[in-house]
């Protein structure tokens, strides 16, 4: 599989705050405490074994363990599992939402991100054991983010009948309704090896599992379990014991709010966008039936939109004997991961990884060690039939990520016989008028104002003239523009990147396992590039 790559500036879709951090930028140092390069894992390691509390991996072995029985597995996984045992094995962690079969094509390279920095950071500490680890966020409630997929152009959406989709986390959510979404996708896949593993990956997933959480670990134990993933739903009172203390400070004191305003504040006025604004309690309150925001208010603490409430000894006490019931949000889950996992890295989006950012002071408040937060492998996948379009076309690898109207203007600029570009005749008209104000100054001041709007005047005059040449050098060229428009809707779907839209499906028809494969092979985590992977045949 040839590959090329260009920068993730160079693509338009990331955002200054990630990009700046990929560059590591001076301003953004203080939050974090080391960049993700393989000589900083030593470090991150030694840091690690000192402050992690080790007795927490009897319980997180044994909630494995139980979750994984009766699920058929590799040698490799259950061999992680158990070194999660011992005091000298790490994990390196992604984390991602139980999207319907997946969801985008970058669950993928996520993944893999992950399984693959675990090898490397095996091969350079050959004395201690990586655990690549899969956290499914499986207490999320917001069941419309994860309720469908794309393939070939379709949106396959699962309207489930379940009263509490929407309203509580969505992994204890019933599979109910997905018969009607298999039936969709069988016809749409086709026929042949491939399309009848993915039906019959589907059709044991979601029609053979009672709920979503089963059913995606299903899905992501048969595509990875050959390099050792482990995958952990954390919502086990086992798990969750050990975050009492924590849950505890958030309620009585609102740690992450005032940890996490300072560098909210800050990331303003270095002019960012910041990616989420913390609460005064980040807590939900999780049953069967909802889970709503924790609020603290006149001196008692209230269930959002219920009759529910408590004093303080009356909450803290649902805390000592259901801790399973209160789910960290966006701000909190990062902690309860890196409490409960012995974690080195945390492999994430541009989006989680601004969130992340704003969290170094809140771990350093409740003493947890902060891990590395790497960008995961992003890449665009072509066929060798569109590459040699792409060249036939003339685009280069950078303009191919360009927004659609830029790239056709700039090519029919290029492949015109005549020039589109009156930036000379500009230059020439402002020059032409400066000579005018200089004899407006000499005479009379007073035309100073009708010089400046003649001069704006013409200057329309001539983007006017220059767009309407455009537009009729590109009918005169619609085979070529049609072309181009062609190309770049099939490799940007709803004119995005392509990892975020397209299920992994309509690649694995294609190629199988070796797509899996070659990604494996192809996929740098260290390597802070956006890559172009080119397969398959002519």
């Amino acid at each position: 599989m040839p590959t090329d790559c260009i920068s993730y500036s160079e693509t338009n879709y990331f955002t200054a705050l990630i990009l700046d951090y990929l560059s590591e930028k001076k301003e953004l140092s203080d939050l974090y405490i080391r960049f993700p390069k393989l000589d900083q894992f030593e470090a991150q390691i030694n840091e690690k074994q000192d402050t992690y509390d080790h007795h927490i991996r009897k319980d997180l072995v044994e909630v494995l363990q139980h979750q994984y029985a009766g699920l058929e597995t590799s040698a490799i996984t259950r061999d992680h599992i158990e070194s999660l045992k011992r005091n000298n094995t790490f994990t390196v962690t992604t984390g991602h939402q139980l999207n319907l079969f997946t969801g985008p094509l970058y669950f993928l390279y996520k993944i893999v991100s992950t399984i693959n920095l675990a090898e490397r950071l095996k091969q350079k500490f050959p004395d201690k054991d990586f655990v690549p680890v899969y956290w499914m966020a499986t207490e999320d409630h917001d069941f419309e983010e994860i309720n469908f997929f794309n393939l070939n152009g379709k949106k396959f959406k699962w309207n489930n009948a379940d009263k509490r989709a929407g309203k509580t986390a969505v992994g204890s959510l019933s599979t109910e309704g997905l018969q009607e979404v298999y039936k969709l996708f069988s016809a749409e896949i086709g026929s042949g090896n491939n399309a009848d593993f993915l039906k019959e990956l589907f059709k044991k997933a979601y029609l053979d599992h009672d709920n979503l959480t089963d059913a995606t670990r299903y899905i992501a134990n048969e595509l990875f379990s050959d390099y050792g993933l482990v995958i952990l739903s954390a919502g086990d009172k086992r798990l969750k014991k050990h975050f009492i203390p924590y849950v505890k400070n958030e309620l009585l004191e609102q740690v992450s709010y005032k940890k996490t305003s300072s560098t909210v504040e800050k990331l303003n006025s270095l002019g960012y966008s910041v990616q989420v604004n913390p609460r005064e309690i980040n807590l939900f309150y999780l049953t069967d039936e909802l889970r709503e925001r924790i609020i603290f208010r006149d001196g008692k603490f209230f269930i959002h939109d219920t009759s529910i409430s408590w004093s303080k000894d009356d909450l803290l006490n649902e805390l000592k004997n259901h801790p399973e019931r209160f789910s960290p949000n966006v701000m909190m889950r990062p902690l309860y991961q890196e409490v409960i996992l012995p974690n080195l890295c945390y492999i994430g989006g541009g989006g989680e990884l601004a969130y992340w950012l704003e969290l170094k002071d809140y771990f350093e408040a409740e003493e947890v060690s902060f891990p590395m937060l790497l960008l995961r492998n992003s890449a665009l996948l072509q066929s060798k039939k569109q590459n040699s379009k792409r060249e036939r076309l003339d685009i280069s690898l950078p303009e191919l990520f360009l927004k659609q109207h830029e790239l056709i203007n700039r090519k029919v600029r290029k492949i015109s016989n005549i020039n589109i570009d009156f930036s000379n005749q500009k230059e020439h008209l402002v020059k032409q008028f400066q000579q005018m104000y200089d004899l407006a100054e000499k005479t009379d001041e007073s035309f100073l104002g009708a010089v400046k709007a003649q001069e704006v005047k013409q200057l329309k005059g001539l983007d006017k003239l220059e767009k309407r040449l455009l537009k009729a050098q590109k009918r005169k060229l619609k085979d070529e523009v049609e072309r181009i428009a062609a190309l770049q809707n099939d490799l940007f779907p709803n004119r995005s990147l392509q990892e975020r839209q397209t299920n992994f499906s309509e690649f694995y028809a294609e190629y199988g396992k070796d797509l899996i494969v070659k990604l494996k092979e192809e996929l740098d985590p260290l390597d802070s590039n956006f890559k172009i992977l080119t397969f398959g045949k002519k």
